[in-house]
């Protein structure tokens, strides 16, 4: 069983934490918080073994009548690994850490890619990863591009990628973004980080993105065009998209016509905290005028991610390849939506 730690634990860290306890294979060592507030309560009412993030301030959590098992140099040592899901720019300060416990980890998407030996994604570049001593999951909006360009590029092959990303204000916890009241070019200089971002999973692929923020929580949204190498018809490629577990094409009985719905969706099937691991593509928007293909998708960006971590573990490990991991993380939570 692999040992786990999860240095963290907001809104990705707190999922990648029940994810990692789903596995068959890994054991959750325990979580990392800086203060002990209602998330701190959630993982020790969880059985989650708490550790203080910042060691000066574990008298906090003892004030607060939370027991910490220790500091997060006792998780890092404690782990075979460890999953870095803390604020933008603060994994890379905690790299030392983990080199000096010789303990591998894996960072988010809000690292600069050199943080890491690979910019990760399970069904791009999974390879690359086994035996690495430190891997990036790739942001929220990489991952989910990521999980449509490889199947395209290996069936029709990827002459240029144009993506419009029409981007949520903030999570729904992220109150000090807000009240919002407006719609931004973000940022007003083209392209936008995310192109850049998926060329470290496709360093070839000639991609041009164009970001905006909208005053909403839910989602994000892609407006994506790709120009294929070969002719393709939509049906073909719905049918391809089909065989993705972590793709779901929204049919057009289903009444869903935007990110509010898809939430209740989740919710209604019983999804934890109402997650959608998956991209939800709008089936009806997926046409082909020659070798040019259009669609919309949604994701989720508190929760595409997670699937990503749990498979970066195995391969730093080196303990399945891409597709047994995939298949065990899937089963293990649940993902693959059936309509």
């Amino acid at each position: 069983m692999t040992q786990v730690g999860v240095n963290g634990y907001g809104t990705i860290g707190k999922r990648v934490a029940d994810a990692v306890e789903a596995q068959p294979d890994m054991d959750l060592v325990g979580v990392a918080k800086t203060r002990p507030n209602f998330e701190a309560e959630t993982a020790v009412r969880k059985g989650y073994p708490l550790y203080a993030a910042i060691p000066e301030r574990a008298d906090q959590f003892a004030e607060a009548g939370i027991d910490v098992a220790g500091d997060v140099a006792d998780l890092v040592a404690a782990s075979d690994i460890v999953v870095d899901c803390t604020p933008s720019g603060i994994g890379a300060e905690n790299s030392a850490l983990y080199a000096e416990h010789d303990t591998p980890a894996i960072f988010q998407g809000g690292e600069d890619a050199d943080v890491a030996d690979v910019s990760f994604n399970a069904r791009a570049n999974y390879d690359e990863a086994v035996g690495a001593d430190s891997a990036r999951v790739v942001s929220c909006n990489t991952t989910g591009l990521s999980r449509i360009l490889a199947p395209l590029g290996e069936a029709y092959g990827v002459e240029k990628a144009r993506v419009t990303l029409v981007r949520r204000g903030g999570d729904p916890g992220q109150t000090g973004r807000g009240p919002i009241d407006d719609i931004l070019p973000d940022p007003v200089t083209i392209p936008s980080h995310h192109g850049p971002d998926v060329n470290t999973v496709f360093p070839d692929l000639d991609i041009d993105t164009l970001g905006m923020k909208v005053p909403a929580t839910l989602m994000h949204t892609h407006s994506v065009n790709v120009t294929l190498e070969s002719e393709a018809d939509a049906a073909e490629v719905l049918d391809r998209f089909a065989d993705e577990s972590r793709l779901f094409c929204i049919p057009s009985d289903a009444d869903i016509d935007g990110a509010g719905k898809l939430k209740e969706f989740a919710d209604d099937v019983g999804r934890p905290r109402g997650d959608l691991w998956e991209n939800c593509i709008w089936a009806e928007s997926v046409t082909v005028e020659g070798r040019d293909l259009y669609l919309f998708q949604a994701i989720h960006q508190e929760s595409d991610v997670v699937p990503e971590n749990v498979d970066a573990v195995r391969a730093l490990r080196g303990d399945a390849d891409g597709a047994e991991s995939v298949a065990t993380t899937n089963d293990a939570l649940g993902v693959g939506l059936d309509y």
